[in-house]
């Protein structure tokens, strides 16, 4: 079995479990750059840091991460996470809900134009 991986803009991410109740995934994400600021109508997602720091912002607040670091974003929370030092950020996001497709992504703003 092959894990499902997708390069982005900003990164990458790999699908570590894909179950109905849940999905995880481990991204990775290039010094200077950050996901598009989005929300997700159907699921909730947890953040784990692994290396590198980060700033998340969730419903308009900026909660700095490091390594250990935790942060829940919350269903239909706008939310997005930035690479804040100059090596890559590597965490694991825990997404919980009813549906886990990449569909559910509703961008708000985004520097690489996918809005």
């Amino acid at each position: 079995m092959t894990k499902e991986s997708d390069e982005r803009p900003w990164g990458y991410y790999e699908v570590l479990s894909d179950e109905p109740d849940h999905k995880v995934k481990r991204i990775t994400v290039h010094p200077g750059k950050r996901l598009s600021l989005q929300r997700h109508l159907r699921r909730a997602e947890h953040w784990f840091i692994l290396r590198g720091e980060a700033v998340a912002t969730v419903d308009g607040g900026d909660v700095p991460l490091k390594k250990g670091d935790t942060i829940r974003i919350p269903q239909g929370g706008v939310h997005r996470i930035y690479n804040a030092g100059a090596t890559p950020l590597a965490f694991i996001e825990v997404q919980t809900g009813d549906y886990f497709g990449e569909d559910d992504i509703e961008r708000i703003e985004d520097d690489f134009g996918r809005t």
